[in-house]
C-alpha cells in the first residue's frame, strides 16, 4: 500500500497540488489548489480503489436543489455529486481503480472537479444560501 501511496503523492506534487495532510497508515491525503476550486479534497487509498471526496455545501431539503444536482451529474466527466450519510452535506465523489492508476487518470478526476467548481459556482453559491 505504501508504494501506491507514494505514487499518488508524487503525482499530486507533480501536478502542483498542496498536500495539507497525509497519513500513510490510513492511506489518506488531503490536498488543496484553491485557484482551481479545490480545497480540502480528501483522497483515500482503500485497495483496490482510490476515493476522492470534497465537501461542497450544506443542503436544505428542497427538491429543486436535488433535481438540479442530479441533472448536473449527467454533465460531470468524472465523479458525481452525492449526499453524505446524514443527507445534509453535498460532496463531490469519484472512485478509480488503484492498481492501474496513472497520472492522467488522477489528473482527469481533479480537472473534472476543477471544471465543475468553475462552471457551476454560481449555482453552488445559491444552493448553499438556502
Amino acid at each position: 500500500m505504501e508504494n501506491h501511496f507514494n505514487k499518488v503523492k508524487d503525482f499530486l506534487l507533480d501536478l502542483g497540488y498542496q498536500i495539507t495532510h497525509e497519513d500513510t497508515t490510513d492511506g489518506v491525503l488531503v490536498i488543496s489548489k484553491e485557484d482551481d476550486g479545490i480545497r480540502n479534497l480528501v483522497i483515500g487509498l482503500a485497495d483496490p480503489i482510490v476515493i476522492f471526496e470534497q465537501f461542497i455545501f450544506d443542503v436544505s431539503h428542497e427538491k429543486d436543489v436535488f433535481k438540479s444536482l442530479l441533472k448536473k451529474n449527467r454533465d460531470i466527466i468524472h465523479g458525481a455529486f452525492v449526499l453524505d450519510e446524514t443527507g445534509t452535506k453535498v460532496i463531490f465523489r469519484d472512485t478509480v481503480q488503484l492498481e492501474n492508476l496513472d497520472r492522467n487518470e488522477l489528473e482527469g478526476t481533479l480537472n473534472s472537479l476543477s471544471l465543475l467548481m468553475s462552471e457551476y459556482s454560481d449555482e453552488i453559491i445559491a444552493f448553499s444560501k438556502n
